[in-house]
C-alpha cells in the first residue's frame, strides 16, 4: 500500500465490504462495473481540473 496517501479506517473498510461485493459478480458484471467506475473516476478528474482551472483565472 503507498504510505504517502494511506487509506483511513474507514475507507479500509468500505474498501472490504466492496471486495466482498465484487467477488460474488459474474465476468458480465465485473466488467459493466469496471467501465461505470472508470467513467466515474474520468469525470472526477474532469472535475478537478475545471475547478483548479476556475481557480486560478
Amino acid at each position: 500500500m503507498d504510505t504517502k496517501n494511506p487509506l483511513t479506517l474507514e475507507q479500509e473498510f468500505n474498501l472490504t465490504i466492496y471486495r466482498k461485493k465484487v467477488y460474488r459478480l459474474n465476468d458480465k458484471q465485473i466488467k459493466q462495473h469496471l467501465i461505470l467506475t472508470l467513467k466515474q473516476m474520468i469525470i472526477k478528474d474532469n472535475i478537478i481540473k475545471l475547478f483548479i482551472k476556475n481557480s486560478l483565472s
